[in-house]
């Protein structure tokens, strides 16, 4: 019989009130029978916290861990033990209070104590914060330590937080040989190795290790075996860093480094730059001392002329100088792989190339033979002397058929799937719209008409299906809701009113109302404008579908659609929602063929319509100008382009309130902080994709010069709409800006824009060219970033698109007040572009008197080559005429 403060109850309120301390004093008494009764009450208490709301975190705090270690004594099983540990809602502060724990389980089996140890060790949400709870276990159970990734990442933060020096910690650690080889071998580098790797400092990681190798506490040999495949296996230059050092630290012998030639040819091959780089340098050393053989060597060479670093191929090209001047005779091994680096992009590298060929080919016709037929490679500024050193088997093939543009085709407009049929369907595609964060556009608009019309048909069925597939939203919760004092935003919105349920705050209109300084506040106002309205006609019963869904997936409506749903409307004798009329108006493609049926609907929606598909709805006009250089982080920014945008006096004097401000003048925004998803704005006004890209210049132009991302993800979709014909200025002056963007991601997704313009025929090459150049001469847009940008272009096959794009942009650079640094990059793109299309030009301005200086930089060579190859062009065209 137990004393009345050790009964179930009473520890339950010892519980209650945070006792963890007295806990296993007063767990000791208790029978199995107790035991269960106590878990009961415990489940109880943990659900009933699990519900509660905010205001309730302070209890949540106090009781949690004692609720942990009274529940994990009342188990009887390892497993449900360490089920009920690593539950994430009695973590409060993560760490389990170990010491209560193990007094509580002070009278379990040593073995029921290493299958918790195990089974702890393997819950990935919390093994690193039970490390040191595990470690105890395992001692006390004398079992194997768990390694799991989880345990490498608490072992180490432990040795490395703990006092003292990390060599000495390490060095009395029992798990030492069983952790090291781990931290190799985990997904992402161990947090305090990637944080402690300084391999000139003794006490970081890679010194502790290498010290306990030369006292051979570990194997040295099996830590360069691990350091070397966790390099091949790949990953950043970041990543890998930590490894690398822990690599030079150890600071291989020369025979170490010779029994892993294999490895260090490997990487050279695949690895990122730096660890390239390195294993190249070893494998100078082998192949310097004649511990490299030729056909190892050629290996090698092989895989570093495929890079298309020139640091590296460069200096491969001169460890085959060397080793062939030292032994003639390796020549017949390593001349043909010069044959890969005829193939490289940088005419500098196949210069190099065929100079080391012309120094050590002697008279050996096979190679000869091979490297000819390896020749044709080579930019056209080397053939000459190619056919001059290896014969006429060198000279490329005569093209003569005319030059063909390879453009990517043009999309074609994608029709928006139907709304669901069913209302398992729509309940099935609105739960997925609202419990994830990347449903695209064309996704929200089909649940959203499917909820309109199946809460036309029939509301009650809809709700009864409906609430168990939104059961986790906070708004159902009657616990929670009242917390939340804003309107529901998106789809969600209108799920409420159609579970007519509300949350009970005070701000009824806070979303619709937030602003900021750029356009997103206006978009986002006038998207949730549309839904509150959808909301509110939902519960009158009299909205039977959707005017402004689309009829294309990125937004657009199709006119004699529109025309169809306002006779419907007509028919049924239903007035359309103001907000959704507007947004129908916003979407609708501007044919004027649907005008006389527009008309001939006799409402005044229907002569709106006809007015809007013609004057009435066109575009605003878009400004340019200048704005004066403002603060930057970094210093004085440049100045840069902005484009205003004017009014359009319809959208102002006949819309609802929310889509007025779309409509309005509006003076560029400095800078443009808030994100916005790109499908979705474009859906907002499809048909008028300048206003979207001087809405969006603003974000592209802190992608050029700031450290910003992402704000290049609209132009690939508005690059892929609008109307048919030529883009406007503003979208052509997004994409150049685009074009110089700081991180690659954003500069390919403006080359997807250039392209895809091409191909839809749409883009003005000479408009793009002008923008390049003043975007340089403001300082906006940096050459070598450009370069990258339309060097990419060009290798998709657009090489007459580039060079008629870069034929504007090269006399700024050459000429004008333009910084000139990075030109030669540009240089040798566009000549490979006037290689490839044949192009037929006069140099541009200032082209031959760089070409005619002194010296052999990239600049001056690359104008030579670019002014030779139009001069060969141009001679081409007039034989062919004569």
């Amino acid at each position: 019989m137990t004393s009345p403060i050790e009964s179930p109850v009473d520890i339950l309120t010892a519980v209650r009130a945070g006792h963890t301390l007295r806990l296993p004093a007063l767990l000791a008494p208790l029978d199995r029978a107790g035991r269960r009764e106590l878990l009961a009450g415990l489940k109880e208490l943990r659900a009933e916290l699990r519900a509660s709301g905010w205001d309730r975190w302070q209890e949540r705090d106090r009781v949690s861990p004692a609720l942990l270690v009274a529940g994990a004594a009342c188990q009887t099983g390892a497993a449900a033990a360490a089920s009920w540990i690593g539950g994430r809602d009695m973590r409060r502060r993560r760490r389990v209070p170990d010491r209560e724990l193990l007094e509580v389980f002070g009278d379990r089996d040593p073995r029921w104590l290493g299958d918790l140890a195990h089974r702890l060790a393997a819950r990935s949400a919390t093994a690193q914060d039970d490390y040191p709870f595990v470690l105890e276990l395992v001692r006390r159970a004398g079992c194997p330590m768990p390694t799991g990734d989880g345990c490498v990442e608490g072992w180490a933060t432990a040795a490395w937080t703990e006092r003292g020096r990390l060599t000495d910690i390490l060095r009395r650690d029992p798990h030492l040989t069983a952790f090291v080889p781990r931290l190799f071998e985990t997904p992402e580098p161990v947090v305090s190795l990637a944080s402690h790797h300084d391999p000139n400092t003794p006490e970081e990681w890679p010194g502790a290790l290498t010290t306990l190798a030369a006292e051979g506490l570990l194997d040295r040999a099996a830590l360069l075996d691990a350091c070397t495949a966790r390099l091949l296996r790949g990953g950043t230059a970041l990543h890998l860093k930590p490894y690398r050092s822990v690599l030079e630290a150890l600071r291989p012998t020369p025979e170490e480094e010779r029994e892993r030639t294999a490895d260090w040819i490997a990487l050279t091959a695949d690895a990122p730059s730096p660890v390239a780089g390195h294993a190249q340098e070893v494998l100078t050393r082998l192949a310097t001392a004649g511990d490299l053989g030729p056909a190892r060597l050629a290996e090698m060479s092989a895989a570093v002329f495929f890079r298309p670093e020139k640091k590296l191929v460069r200096a491969q090209l001169v460890l085959l100088g060397k080793v062939l001047a030292r032994d003639p005779a390796a020549a017949p091994d390593l001349l043909p792989v010069l044959g890969e680096a005829f193939g490289h992009p940088d005419t500098d590298v196949q210069n190099r190339a065929l100079k080391l060929a012309a120094a050590h080919l002697g008279g050996d016709e096979s190679l000869r033979a091979e490297l000819a037929d390896r020749a044709r490679l080579l930019s056209a500024v080397h053939h000459a002397r190619a056919v001059a050193l290896l014969g006429a088997d060198a000279a490329p093939r005569e093209d003569t058929g005319p030059y063909e543009e390879i453009l990517p085709p043009s999309p074609l407009p994608e029709p928006l799937g139907p709304s669901p049929e069913s209302v398992e369907e729509t309940v099935q595609l609105v739960a997925a719209v609202v419990n994830s964060r990347t449903a695209s556009a064309e996704e929200f608009e089909r649940a959203f008409d499917g909820l309109v019309r199946h809460a036309h048909r029939d509301r009650a069925a809809l709700a009864v299906a409906l609430r168990p597939a939104l059961a986790d939203c906070y708004w159902l919760d009657p616990a929670r809701r009242h917390y939340y004092t804003d309107d529901l935003p998106g789809l969600e919105h209108v799920a409420a009113a159609v579970l007519d349920e509300r949350p009970s705050g005070s701000r009824p209109q806070a979303l619709a109302s937030w602003r900021s300084d750029c356009h997103h506040s206006d978009a986002f106002a006038a998207g949730h404008a549309r839904v509150a309205e959808a909301a509110r006609s939902l519960t009158a019963g009299t909205l039977p579908f959707l005017l402004a869904t689309p009829t294309l997936a990125n937004g657009t409506l199709d006119p004699h659609v529109l025309v169809t749903r306002l006779a419907e409307y007509a028919r049924l004798g239903t007035v359309p929602g103001p907000v959704d009329f507007a947004q129908a108006l916003l979407r609708v493609r501007r044919d004027a063929s649907a005008r006389p049926r527009a008309a001939a609907l006799g409402t005044p929606e229907g002569e709106r319509l006809a007015a809007w598909l013609g004057e009435a709805g066109l575009p605003a006009a878009v400004t340019r100008r200048t704005a004066p250089a403002g603060h930057h982080r970094y210093g004085g920014s440049p100045d840069r382009h902005v484009l205003d945008t004017g009014e359009r006096p319809v959208v102002v004097a006949e819309f609802p309130g929310p889509f007025r401000e779309l409509g309005k003048a509006r003076q560029a925004a400095g800078r443009c902080w808030d994100g916005e998803d790109p499908e979705t704005l474009i859906a907002l006004m499809p048909e008028d994709r300048d206003t979207l890209a001087a809405w969006s210049l603003a974000r592209i132009t802190s992608c050029a010069l700031d450290d910003e991302r992402g704000g290049t993800d609209v132009l690939p979709g508005l690059a892929a709409t609008g109307p048919a014909g030529p883009a406007g200025p503003a979208l052509h002056l997004a994409v150049a800006t685009g074009l110089g963007a700081r991180h690659a991601e954003d500069r390919l997704r403006s080359v997807d824009a250039l392209l895809t313009l091409a191909g839809r025929g749409e883009l003005d090459t000479a408009r793009l060219g002008a923008d390049l150049a003043e975007l340089l001469e403001l300082g906006t847009l940096k050459a070598g970033r450009l370069a990258d940008a339309l060097r990419t272009a060009a290798a998709t096959g657009a090489y007459a698109t580039t060079w008629a794009v870069l034929a504007g942009v090269l006399p700024a650079l050459l000429t004008g007040a333009a910084d000139p640094r990075g030109t030669g990059e540009l240089l040798e793109t566009a000549a490979e572009c006037a290689e490839q299309s044949r192009a037929v030009a006069e140099p541009p301005a200032g082209l031959d008197a760089t070409a005619a200086r002194a010296g052999r930089s990239r600049l001056v060579t690359q104008a030579a080559r670019l002014r030779d190859a139009l001069h060969r062009n141009r001679e081409a065209v007039a034989m062919a005429a004569g």
